[in-house]
């Protein structure tokens, strides 16, 4: 039986009296300031609006869209039933449950709001959040691992498979949170990077945002493959995932919005 030893890294980073600060916040306020720093930087590379000043006012509202979305989001795809049996608990988000697809419902809806009540074009504004994204993904999917969270399936014959703490059955299994922190946050980064660069791609309002749809739902479905189920989900329908099953409409509306951008001329 193969396996490395998981990394014993403490999951908080240090404490400053009664305050304990863990890797899992650090991941997210990384994510945050470098990618409202990297949003900042791309808008300053083209004149005209959406400005680098709507983005500085628009952090607030991405802090509060990622971490609403994501907790209910959690409550209703996840863990329904015990949160309508235990409805307080849904407020204990310090005891864990973050659900992305959730959070990026609610940085849909800042995001709407936002240029609604400032008369920007949502799709021009989304696109540069979307390039920014990965970011965030990246580091915190390298908190689950840290955290000994979201592990893979069983792999017994991989000569980097892990055996996680936190697992009841202790048995090698595949650091998914690597394969994800690494698809879904340095392929997918350095991708948009590329593209959000070109004429005609940020030319077109939603073609960067469209391509971040398809490149996370790809990235997410396929890395679900090595992820175990969540236990109290298990497999769904025709053996997919929870997380497999979100992605698909993520992937048929990045599509859609690709689709869309590519009829409107390239703006010079």
């Amino acid at each position: 039986m193969l396996a490395i030893a998981f990394p014993a890294i403490d999951p908080v980073a240090f404490e400053l009296g009664p305050i304990v600060i863990r890797w899992y916040a650090l991941a997210y306020l990384a994510g945050f300031v470098l990618g409202w720093r990297y949003c900042l930087a791309l808008a300053r590379s083209t004149p005209g609006r959406p400005s680098a000043e709507d983005y500085d006012d628009f952090l607030t509202w991405a802090v509060v869209g990622v971490i609403l979305g994501g907790r209910i989001g959690y409550v209703l795809f996840y863990n329904l039933p015990f949160y309508l049996q235990n409805p307080l608990d849904a407020l204990m988000v310090w005891h864990g449950g973050m659900s992305f697809h959730g959070g990026l419902i609610g940085v849909l809806g800042a995001i709407l709001l936002f240029c609604w009540k400032r008369g920007l074009s949502p799709l021009a504004f989304g696109d540069l959040i979307a390039a920014a994204a990965p970011i965030g993904l990246f580091f915190g999917r390298i908190a689950n691992f840290i955290n000994g969270e979201l592990y893979g399936r069983p792999a017994p014959d991989v000569s980097w498979a892990v055996v996680f703490p936190r697992d009841p059955l202790q048995v090698p299994r595949h650091p998914s949170q690597l394969y994800e922190s690494f698809l879904e946050g340095a392929v997918l980064f350095v991708l948009l990077a590329i593209l959000v660069r070109m004429p005609g791609v940020r030319g077109r309002a939603g073609m960067t945002a469209g391509i971040f749809f398809i490149g996370y739902g790809l990235s997410r479905i396929t890395a679900e493959f090595f992820r175990e189920p969540d236990p109290q989900l298990g497999f769904l329908y025709a053996g997919a995932t929870m997380g497999q099953l979100l992605s698909v409409p993520m992937v048929l509306f990045g599509v859609w919005l690709v689709a869309q951008s590519r009829r409107r001329p390239a703006a010079v």
